[in-house]
């Protein structure tokens, strides 16, 4: 099904499946008949098959320009998905690390990533959605990325409040350790290191990966994302 039509229906079981299953007493009977890490998995699964139809469907959906893509636009990706690509790899293999921030947040703990921001995931997750609004202009991509970007930005305050409910009064401890967003680690030699050595191994699985994606990206995509 192509056209507005599978668009929608894309974007309908986008927001179904990211939505429904996230609320408390939805997830904790999933959570109960499967178990975490069944569900997880299986909700992962899920997750990257939905994430997928709506990205080729917004491929198919007629073309309606809201603004036309020039040369200098592609640079916006190329520029910060490689950023977008090492927070992600720097935050996804961190045990205590979900999409949104710890797991278990704790009121101290010793500098690591999240001394550069409590949220690597959804900066990341913002930041390539961000980047490929400016070189796609037309309806149906303004709308996925859009969403994408609006999801991303909307769940840090979200998470935040939970963090804040977990922790009582040693949030303020928590919130002073982990930023939103902070440069000043990369300026500090301890920070480097205690941690910033640690993360050169995956800095260089960010590289690799971002150089496969860009390679990919026509195959997959159809569509070269180098400037012209």
């Amino acid at each position: 099904m192509t056209g507005w039509t599978g668009f929608t229906l894309a974007m309908g079981a986008f927001l179904l499946t990211h939505f429904v299953p996230t609320r408390p007493s939805v997830r904790s009977r999933l959570l109960a008949a499967f178990g975490r890490r069944a569900w997880f998995s299986i909700y992962g699964f899920i997750s990257l098959a939905v994430t997928a139809w709506v990205i080729v469907a917004a491929g198919q959906a007629p073309y309606l320009e809201l603004w036309p893509q020039v040369p200098w636009t592609r640079w916006v990706p190329n520029l910060l998905v490689p950023l977008a690509v090492l927070l992600a790899a720097l935050g996804l293999p961190a045990p205590t690390v979900t999409l949104g921030g710890p797991r278990q947040p704790r009121a101290s703990a010793r500098p690591d990533l999240s001394a550069l921001t409590r949220h690597p995931l959804l900066w990341s997750l913002a930041l390539w959605s961000g980047a490929h609004l400016a070189p796609n202009g037309d309806l149906a991509h303004v709308i996925l990325f859009g969403l994408f970007l609006a999801l991303a930005l909307g769940a840090m305050p979200l998470f935040d409040a939970r963090a804040r409910a977990a922790l009582g009064p040693r949030a303020p401890v928590y919130f002073a350790a982990h930023p939103l967003l902070s440069l000043a680690p990369l300026l500090d030699g301890a920070w480097w290191r205690g941690t910033g050595l640690r993360l050169l191994p995956r800095a260089a699985l960010a590289l690799a990966l971002w150089l496969a994606l860009l390679w990919l990206h026509p195959w997959v995509i159809g569509v070269s994302p180098l400037p012209l």
